[in-house]
């Protein structure tokens, strides 16, 4: 992974600083009464509400995603292991009855 990659974690935080940002220098310069304020307020943070649960939604599929990947990853890895495990047990075997069927000719 390069140094200039974002993660998706990365971007949601980037997303969410920016909007409490926004809303609070909103709420410093408005020309609005406070009432009126919180009301603009209140229906511009509804439209980021729902970007927001759209943005979490798509880091949940890839955390999912990924951590599929990273099972089958695993999984195949694991079974590699246990092969190799197997044919070194059958080698071990072979060649203890090679080794005990010399001892036995020479005795």
């Amino acid at each position: 992974m390069s140094r200039n990659s974002f993660s998706a974690m990365d971007v949601l935080f980037a997303f969410v600083l920016g909007g409490a940002m926004g809303a609070g220098l909103a709420m410093l310069l408005t020309p609005y009464t406070g009432e009126e304020a919180r009301k603009r307020l209140k229906q511009s943070l509804e439209g980021y509400e729902d970007r927001a649960k759209k943005k979490l939604g798509a880091v949940k599929e890839e955390v999912e995603e990924r951590a599929g990947d990273l099972k089958r990853v695993v999984q195949f890895k694991k079974d590699e292991i246990n092969a190799a495990v197997e044919a070194g047990k059958k080698a071990y075997q072979k060649e203890k009855e090679r080794l005990l069927k010399e001892m036995e000719g020479e005795g």
